[in-house]
């Protein structure tokens, strides 16, 4: 093992403790040396180590690392961020001196696909619509057809947009069941689209012949709103839309009219505002299912970021490749 560098938190302190586990604390003390088990709320406080530490643990909490902290961390070689973005608090400079970036969003992928394909499932299945009959009737019309016309999971078409961590996550998911899996992402080939087990097409083509679509995009100046009227317009009647992403990939008012009309459906984890206002008639069609932003880690859930992250921690004390490593130029893509 190589030399152990010596490593330091910065984080709020409640993040520290939903987050990390005391095995991570043991672990990170095994492989690295620990400046302390609490965490600095800002760099400054490292005071005397300052010049020594290689390697922050960030999250929640952490402040902005600029020039002119770099500038009191010359022996830093490496950010490891027990979360998503980096792109809020890290600037430019960190890439340009070098300094190795990962993060977690790997991690928190995980949980998003799990909720997706919960989500692509009971949409095929009509679980949504079938409970709120079955609310209302109190009695089983088997087969439900009538109610729930064109249902099951048997060859429907999925639309997956976006070949992000989760988009790809849940592709992988859906390959194991009787679907067949469309993919836009303009970032993506054909064949490389194919190695994950979906037929790329574009946008249009892909919401007019998805039963389900799932958005799975970042949000950036050139992806909001990419869901607008036009786009719906495409979709045939019946097709659900699932938003475990961003609230503003889609235009809400025009989501709103469509679901309204009762021709389209939806499962939306984030709308635009996220929190919708009171009156919004969304909180009761029986056509839509909302969740307050759950589809990310929760409770236990968080501390597969801290596994995630340890690892890589491992991976660089032992000289080896950072698997979940950002990249300068792919930041302008990323979330």
């Amino acid at each position: 093992m190589a030399k152990v560098p010596i490593t330091a938190l910065v984080m709020h302190p409640v993040v520290r403790d939903e987050l990390m586990r005391t095995d991570h604390i043991e672990k990170l003390k095994s492989i690295t040396r620990l400046v302390r088990e609490e965490p600095f709320r800002t760099v400054s406080e490292l005071g005397s180590d300052l010049e020594s530490v290689e390697v922050l643990v960030t999250s929640w909490g952490c402040p902005r690392i600029d020039e002119q902290v770099l500038a009191d961390l010359p022996r830093l070689k490496m950010i490891a961020h027990i979360a998503g973005s980096v792109k809020g608090f890290l600037d430019d400079i960190v890439w340009r001196k070098g300094i190795l970036v990962t993060n977690a969003v790997a991690a928190n992928a995980v949980p998003v696909a799990e909720y997706t394909l919960a989500a692509i499932l009971f949409a095929n299945k009509g679980v949504f619509t079938l409970n709120h009959f079955y609310r209302k009737y109190r009695e089983n019309r088997a087969p439900w057809t009538k109610e729930a016309p064109n249902v099951g999971n048997y060859r429907k078409t999925v639309g997956i947009v976006g070949a992000s961590h989760v988009g790809q996550l849940v592709i992988e998911h859906l390959r194991r069941f009787d679907l067949n899996i469309l993919l836009y992402d303009p970032f993506i080939t054909p064949l490389a689209s194919r190695d994950l087990g979906a037929r790329k097409l574009g946008l249009a083509e892909l919401l007019s012949e998805a039963d389900v679509v799932s958005l799975h995009a970042p949000l950036l100046k050139d992806t909001q709103r990419m869901i607008g009227a036009r786009e719906l317009s495409l979709m045939r009647d019946g097709t659900t839309l699932i938003n475990t992403a961003r609230g503003a990939l889609v235009d809400q008012a025009a989501l709103d009219e469509e679901l309204i009309r009762g021709r389209l459906s939806a499962i939306l984890d984030t709308t635009d505002p996220e929190v919708l206002p009171p009156d919004s008639p969304l909180y009761s069609l029986p056509n839509v299912f909302l969740t307050p932003h759950i589809a990310g880690s929760l409770g236990d859930e968080t501390q597969r970021l801290a596994d995630f992250m340890i690892a890589e921690i491992e991976r660089f004390v032992r000289g080896n490749a950072l698997k979940y490593l950002v990249r300068r130029e792919h930041l302008a893509r990323l979330a």
